[in-house]
């Protein structure tokens, strides 16, 4: 059974390793991006890749390790400790994204102490809380319930502002 995995190249190889992962055969994606510059002299649209340093490929389990072997491929990206594995509507929701809109732009959720942010994984998802501290890619949230306040920390991908 194939997968489809993220894995992150050298920046700026994205359409070098995805031209040579086609020749190759190997079936992946790289969003591009229809966007307009301006340069001095004229007007272009060109197309970049969404997601700058990254390309998704659909491999088998036992073939995944060799895309290492690859010049500009640097790693996967990883998720609970294995290589992350993108569900195939999650690739095609992205492909209508792009076909539909223009120019579009990717931005990170940022979170701030004393933010409100609703947990999205594990026994307390649902639950809302206040942010109380930020330490690199952990966030440490009060969660008030019951009359009781729970204090823990979080990876911050698994909060979401409210």
């Amino acid at each position: 059974m194939k997968n489809w995995y993220v894995i992150q190249t050298r920046p700026r190889w994205e359409k070098k390793i995805a031209s040579f992962l086609n020749n190759k055969g190997i079936e992946h994606y790289c969003p591009l991006n229809k966007v307009r510059k301006q340069w001095s002299d004229r007007k272009k649209i060109v197309f970049e890749p969404l997601f700058k340093g990254y390309i998704f490929v659909r491999l088998e389990e036992d073939e995944k390790w060799s895309i290492l072997d690859i010049d500009g491929v640097l790693n996967f990206i990883y998720w609970l400790g294995k290589p992350a594995i993108v569900r195939q509507n999650e690739i095609e929701n992205i492909q209508k994204y792009l076909c539909e809109f223009e120019e579009v732009e990717i931005s990170e959720i940022k979170l701030e102490k004393g933010q409100e942010v609703v947990i999205k994984q594990g026994v307390l998802m649902n639950y809302k809380g206040i942010v109380m501290e930020i330490r690199n890619n952990r966030a440490w949230v009060r969660i008030q319930s019951m009359g009781l306040v729970l204090s823990a920390e979080f990876k911050k991908e698994g909060l979401m502002p409210v």
